[in-house]
């Protein structure tokens, strides 16, 4: 079997939602339930399912009936950005009683009780106020733009002059957003010497409106200042790529040509020269809707607007189980993480309980990059690939001491396999494929491999 294929059998990734399910249904192992009586969790499934499908972001399968949906149908559901928010302020709300209260005493017992049940009576009311936050909160004064330092009731009142049947913008806020970039239907984000960034998130009519404005659309479907799919008033992408993410609209701060004479756009007064950006597609384009190299793009600009994306490009790093990472260089969005920002920076972003990660280089470049100590931060990795991209492994990778399958094809540069790697005490499997045929392997890890052949060994 390849070794691509067992990965793939063994990679086994679990669901946000059964992570919450495990933490907050499942009773903890060191629960001490009274003589006589089981071990419970923080809640019961019901009000963990109730929670989720009040966060106005989570996404259930098309067709599904959210009240008949079992533990195992839930891995289906795509558990929205607001439920984390939803679950804190559920399980560890701010009472107002004396800090020295013991939480263990009847009387917060009886407190919290209390309060979870008029949350969970009043919930719909906070769906109701987290749909205007998800399509207002650009217009709202920046320190309350956060939904972590919001409570339900500071929420309410942040929201409650807002009505969700307004969806465009008057000709008022297109003529002001012409010359400050500020769309109701989209946040400014970055403001640099050279650049100001729009970001998109809206799902409802405003954000669609704010995607025609920064597209410079007219009302004819084929006219418009840019070729963008997503601006288009008529036949419109805009609801398929915004459900994955936001968009990014990147925009000079002075007047730019990209085409023909004209300096301005007539629908919108921006410059003709602008780009859009949405990075769950790994799409990037100038105004005719073309690729651009968005690498040399970056390093070419203000380092203020290099950094403001990595961010966005961490989001994009990791996979939605949260344990595997899967980066093919430099063609993916992770792939050009690394080439903006290096290995370094890379480790720096990653969480550190993933279990796999894959590193690939499918260009033709000669790259051979140092994997820096802090690959040893890693402790749950089971499974790690660098093929073409490396010449040194850091000691540290002993620290691995869940790490079964060791994969390093293809590196030409690589000199040797630290010693420290026969330290790794259930390490199954190296390959060594394509790479360097003189590497040097310390005898104490030699002695314990079976030689496969074709560069591959099975450790005894």
């Amino acid at each position: 079997m390849r070794f691509t294929n067992l990965l793939s059998n063994l990679i086994v990734e679990q669901s946000r939602f059964q992570v919450l399910y495990d933490k907050l249904v499942k009773p903890s192992p060191k629960a001490k339930p009274e003589p006589g009586k089981k071990a419970k969790g923080i809640m019961d499934f019901n009000t963990l399912k109730d929670i989720i499908f009040a966060d106005p972001t989570t996404k259930a399968p098309q067709g599904a009936e959210v009240e008949s949906l079992s533990v195992e149908d839930m891995d289906k559901v795509k558990v929205g950005k607001y439920t984390q928010w939803l679950l804190k302020n559920f399980v560890s709300p701010k009472l107002g009683a004396d800090p020295d209260v013991d939480p263990n005493s009847p009387q917060y017992k009886s407190a919290l009780a209390e309060f979870q049940r008029l949350f969970m009576e009043d919930l719909y009311k906070v769906t109701g106020d987290l749909q205007k936050y998800e399509r207002f909160k650009n217009r709202l004064p920046q320190e309350y733009r956060d939904i972590n330092k919001l409570t339900p009731e500071t929420l309410y009142d942040q929201v409650k002059d807002f009505s969700l049947e307004k969806t465009k913008a008057t000709k008022e806020e297109k003529k002001e957003a012409s010359k400050t970039y500020e769309h109701p239907g989209a946040e400014i984000v970055f403001r640099g010497s050279n650049w100001t960034v729009a970001r998109i998130s809206d799902q409802g009519q405003l954000g669609k409106d704010a995607a025609q404005f920064y597209g410079g659309s007219y009302q004819e479907p084929s006219r418009g200042e840019t070729r963008w799919c997503t601006s288009s008033p008529g036949l419109s992408y805009f609801n398929g790529y915004i459900k994955d993410g936001p968009l990014y609209v990147v925009i000079p701060n002075s007047g730019r040509k990209f085409s023909g004479e004209k300096e301005f756009g007539d629908v919108s007064g921006l410059p003709a020269l602008r780009y859009q950006f949405h990075f769950p597609s790994n799409q990037y384009m100038d105004p005719q809707d073309r690729q651009i190299n968005l690498v040399d793009f970056l390093n070419g600009q203000e380092e203020g607007l290099k950094e403001f994306f990595k961010p966005e490009f961490a989001k994009g790093l990791v996979n939605k189980g949260g344990k595997k990472v899967e980066i093919n260089y430099p063609d993916s969005s992770a792939g050009k993480f690394v080439a903006l920002y290096g290995f370094d920076e890379l480790f720096a972003s990653l969480p550190e309980d993933i279990e796999h990660l894959l590193i690939n280089n499918k260009s033709k470049e000669d790259i051979a990059l140092t994997v820096p100590e802090s690959l040893g931060r890693f402790k749950s990795l089971q499974a790690l690939l660098f093929q073409n991209i490396i010449k040194t492994l850091p000691n540290s990778i002993g620290e691995l001491q869940n790490l079964n399958f060791l994969a390093l094809p293809s590196n030409k540069d690589l000199q040797t396999i630290p010693e420290s790697v026969a330290d790794i005490p259930g390490l199954a499997f190296i390959n060594l494929k394509d790479s360097n045929p003189n590497v040097t392997i310390p005898p104490r890890l030699k002695e314990k491999l079976s030689d496969e052949g074709g560069g591959f060994y099975y450790v005894n």
